[in-house]
């Protein structure tokens, strides 16, 4: 058999549909997804958009003021990281303010979810409820940024000295230094009155002057 008796009878090759004709489909244009079906085979209805519940409850990010005995918020501070870690609970932040006595902070969205994480959790004594709860950010945001060591401390103001070779002495605050946050004191039982510069956490105001 020659070459071209291969060939039809116009010449050409004869494809896959002249070998077998009955096998021939249509090809469709555009490819359409299949229909998704449940456990039984029927078609589920795809709905046109997603429809919320309107009763059901939006939680926004919320800061929580939460009441602990005075002296061990930051142990509580700590509990309540360690099961939030260990529960995987939502939990976004605590702030556990040095200033704050019996009180720490605690920023979430659901507070019955907070409530029920606080569960357990020793030297709690629960979340402050109502308006007084909820805390701005305004309110707090001065404790998130440290405050200048001489924060606090005028001239004139008598001291004690809390750390270096003067520590226990008393002194009386000549000048302050805030770029350097250093302050210049003058001891009171020195034999010769000679000031001294030191660091402002190296003091603590005992009497304020009076203006």
């Amino acid at each position: 058999m020659s070459p071209e008796d291969d060939k039809g009878p116009e010449g050409k090759e004869p494809s896959l549909d002249d070998l077998n004709p009955e096998a021939a489909e249509e090809t469709p244009d555009t490819l359409e997804a299949a229909p998704e079906r449940d456990a039984d085979g029927k078609v589920e209805d795809t709905p046109d958009e997603i429809v919320f519940d309107p009763n059901e409850p939006v939680y926004v990010n919320t800061i929580y003021a939460v009441k602990t005995s005075i002296g061990h918020e930051r142990i509580v501070a700590d509990a309540i990281e360690n099961k939030t870690i260990r529960k995987g609970a939502e939990l976004f932040a605590i702030l556990c303010p040095q200033p704050m006595r019996g009180y720490i902070f605690i920023e979430a969205t659901n507070p019955d979810a907070l409530q029920e994480l606080l569960k357990g959790v020793k030297k709690v004594r629960g979340i402050v409820r109502g308006e007084a709860g909820n805390i701005s950010m305004e309110e707090i945001e001065h404790f998130l940024a440290p405050k200048p060591l001489v924060s606090g401390i005028v001239e004139g103001n008598i001291v004690e000295l809390i750390a270096g070779p003067f520590k226990g002495e008393k002194a009386r605050v000549q000048n302050i230094d805030e770029a350097r946050e250093e302050i210049t004191v003058e001891l009171f039982e020195a034999m010769i009155s000679i000031p001294i510069t030191v660091r402002g956490d190296h003091v603590r105001v005992i009497e304020k002057e009076m203006r």
